[in-house]
């Protein structure tokens, strides 16, 4: 006799194959989770995550228009499209609210970005559709098949000809490497010297210098623990004064940093304060939540709340003294950048003024 939970994920399977269905059940779910969620358990993760993969089972994607009018396309494969299917009808964003609202607020004065580990698109095609009525140009590095084909498709199905999407790796040099891992948890690693297979890498410097790029304006990096490399290969960029270099957005993990001494004793912390940078954290849910009504967040690097499992969050780097300002955020001191609905709200909420 087949197990019950077997029986059960096969029926969600074929309940999902509706679309009315599936958007009836994730209702039902977020409004379960307002009712019981509380400090302690991440129902989210714990309950809802296994329904709406079994209601995606045998879908493979998830589809929505935002507000903005651009319309986004998922391969169902990880958190990220579980979190924008279970996502308003129309949200604003694909994945990480605050740190869209970010590259988009970033976005409105800036005319040449690169983005290394663009995915899908999930920022990359929201950036791109801001920036094209002022002739913004947003150049993508992305190595898996499967979400450089979704980035492509994206593009495409937004009429966007300000997005260029390459194969290549972001890195220090020009050399070779290799995946480990799953989707967008895969990290890269250069391969032996003398082996010629694998992702071809470029450097940004190397590539503002091919293309043409005098004066790049923004750095995107979500690449895994590859940052300090692809940011050595920006060494030109970086050491342009304020006004002529690139504010930096990255992706810092305790999975594969040491931040036991403090954010800014890490080595990528160190190679941007040490270019003449200052950085904050932006608080941010890793997942899809409406918080248009909440306000931006920065957290300084020297005073963030970090205690907790390794975990992982976006920080940015500018050289400009009003950063804060000019995207309209708050800077807040001694709390979390990680936003989490089952953790102690002081800590791990937005702050409402």
């Amino acid at each position: 006799m087949p197990k019950p939970q077997d029986v059960l994920a096969r029926a969600l399977c074929e309940i999902g194959l509706d679309e009315q269905a599936r958007l009836e059940m994730t209702s039902l779910l977020k409004s379960w989770e307002a009712r019981h969620q509380g400090i302690g358990r991440d129902l989210r993760e714990e309950v809802s995550a296994h329904v709406v993969d079994a209601l995606y089972g045998d879908v493979g994607e998830v589809t929505k228009t935002l507000k903005s009018g651009v319309k986004f396309t998922l391969p169902y494969r990880s958190k990220i499209a579980r979190e924008y299917a279970l996502s308003e009808p129309q949200p604003d964003h694909v994945w990480e609210p605050q740190t869209t609202r970010t590259l988009l607020e970033l976005a409105n004065s800036a005319r040449q970005v690169i983005i290394g580990g663009a995915y899908a698109g999930d920022h990359a095609v929201l950036m791109a559709h801001k920036m094209a009525s002022a002739g913004g140009h947003v150049h993508c590095f992305e190595p898996n098949d499967e979400q450089r084909t979704a980035l492509s498709a994206n593009a495409g199905a937004n009429g966007l000809s300000n997005l260029d999407v390459r194969a290549e790796g972001l890195w220090d040099s020009k050399t070779f490497l290799r995946f480990e891992g799953d989707d967008s948890h895969a990290r890269t690693f250069e391969v032996d010297a003398g082996v010629d297979q694998g992702i071809p890498t470029v450097t940004i410097d190397g590539y503002c210098a091919e293309k043409g790029i005098g004066q790049l304006d923004l750095i995107v990096l979500d690449i895994e623990g590859g940052e300090v490399k692809a940011l050595e290969g920006a060494a030109q960029q970086l050491a342009k004064p304020a006004g002529a270099c690139p504010d930096i957005v990255f992706e810092i993990h305790g999975a594969y940093t040491d931040w036991s001494n403090g954010l800014e004793q890490t080595d990528v912390l160190r190679l941007v304060l040490d270019a003449g940078y200052t950085a904050f954290a932006i608080r941010d849910y890793q997942g899809n939540a409406a918080l248009a009504d909440a306000p931006l967040e920065l957290v300084p690097t020297d005073d963030a709340y970090l205690e907790g499992p390794p975990h992982g969050f976006n920080l940015i780097a500018t050289k400009r003294p009003d950063l804060a300002a000019d995207i309209g955020a708050k800077v807040r001191r001694g709390v979390s950048p990680k936003i989490l609905h089952h953790r102690d709200p002081a800590l791990h909420q937005p702050i409402i003024d």
